[in-house]
């Protein structure tokens, strides 16, 4: 007879109180794991295959039959499970109506090398953000381009943590699905041009209308920080920079925002497909 899970009440009890560090940069890194909120993330984390390391589950719907199903397969891929009331689950994640199911996963360390770069006719598609400092952001950005088909994302520099408590919601679990390394600029640089990939760069000194430029061929999309965009000596590196049209009060776009519609736009040009 399988035995029931452990159930914990304590918020000292040394699991919870490692579970809640985890807000803590210091914290994921010694641990090497993050936090996933909710059954949906959960499962998208499993069904990829990403490795468990503990399931957390409010005891009031530990009983119904998907949020057990969800249980039996975390444990079988070798999570701890253990149950604790609705309280615990608002201080492990630090804000108030908590989801009812959370993990931690441990994660992934990829490097370029590992990025796929097609040698098909459908041409690889990457987003590269140099020193992206808000995880909203980033989030938002695996997101987009997940949506977008793209390749893979890349972390130039440094940049904010992609398994941030913040970066992780943002990502509404992009983050499993979409492939991201980190690089220092030149690892990344020697990288693509190696690979023979494009650079574009979104820039106030685009010299050229963003649905103007080539975007069919291997491309990497490069983004800038939110406040000061890419320095001089990176925009000298790429092959083309360009300039999304504005009108009106505002003289900038958002991070994400401006990331999805250079995405977009490259998948437009190759049909969608």
């Amino acid at each position: 007879m399988k035995r029931p899970p452990e159930t914990l009440t304590s918020p000292s009890n040394p699991l919870i109180k490692s579970l809640k560090g985890l807000e803590r940069k210091k914290e994921r890194q010694s641990s090497g794991l993050f936090l996933a909120e909710g059954a949906r993330l959960v499962e998208q984390g499993l069904a990829n295959n990403w490795q468990p390391d503990t399931l957390v589950v409010a005891a009031a719907v530990a009983d119904r039959p998907h949020i057990a199903a969800l249980a039996d397969k975390a444990e079988a891929a070798g999570a701890r499970v253990v149950l604790v009331p609705e309280r615990l689950m608002s201080k492990i994640t630090h804000k108030d109506n908590a989801q009812s199911v959370i993990a931690t996963f441990k994660q992934r360390q990829v490097t370029l090398d590992q990025l796929e770069v097609r040698n098909s006719l459908r041409k690889s598609l990457f987003v590269a953000l140099y020193e992206v400092r808000d995880p909203g952001n980033l989030g938002t950005i695996l997101r987009t381009a997940d949506c977008a088909g793209a390749d893979g994302v890349i972390l130039v520099g440094t940049c904010c943590d992609p398994y941030s408590f913040e970066a992780v919601r943002a990502s509404m679990g992009s983050l499993f699905d979409m492939p991201f390394a980190t690089a220092s600029y030149d690892a990344f640089e020697a990288w693509r041009r190696n690979a023979g990939i494009a650079s574009v760069a979104a820039s106030v000194n685009g010299t050229a209308r963003h649905d103007l430029v080539n975007l069919q061929q291997d491309t990497v999309i490069l983004m800038g920080n939110e406040q000061t965009g890419l320095p001089p000596a990176v925009e000298a590196d790429c092959d083309q920079l360009v300039l999304i049209p504005m009108r009106g009060g505002a003289d900038s776009l958002n991070l994400a925002q401006a990331t999805a519609i250079m995405v977009y736009e490259a998948w437009r040009q190759r049909d969608f497909q």
